[in-house]
């Protein structure tokens, strides 16, 4: 538990690095904007998230099941899945356009994402 990061992870690398190249210059696990995001454009109101799949729960939407200490990595992840949605509300409240990437979606699609971010970057005035 200690090795995992809760920033510069590997797909949030990646994502950067391909925003860098793009041109999109950006701030990192912004604390002043509500849930902290990985990326954020504060003058377009931008928040932008690197989910991994354990985490955040993408496979326990999916259905599978924790086969050891089920009770608590249940209540954890439920937990982790409700914060997210507390975050997205919030912020889209705040006039914010959120952003939610997983991991793998990252990873393979990585052109996809930035795609999806450029064109909320450039909608938003």
């Amino acid at each position: 538990m200690r090795r995992i990061k809760s920033k510069d992870t590997k797909i949030e690398k990646l994502l950067g690095k391909a925003m860098w190249a793009e041109g999109l210059r950006y701030r990192k696990n912004c604390k002043d904007v509500f849930g902290k995001p990985d990326f954020c454009f504060k003058g377009k109101k931008i928040a932008i998230f690197c989910d991994s799949e354990f985490w955040h729960g993408k496979k326990f939407l999916e259905g599978e099941r924790f086969k050891t200490n089920a009770d608590f990595w249940e209540e954890k992840i439920k937990r982790n899945i409700e914060r997210d949605k507390i975050v997205n509300e919030t912020l889209e409240k705040k006039g914010w356009t959120v952003l939610r990437f997983w991991g793998k979606e990252i990873e393979k699609n990585t052109m996809q994402c930035l795609l999806k971010i450029k064109e909320a970057y450039e909608n938003v005035r």
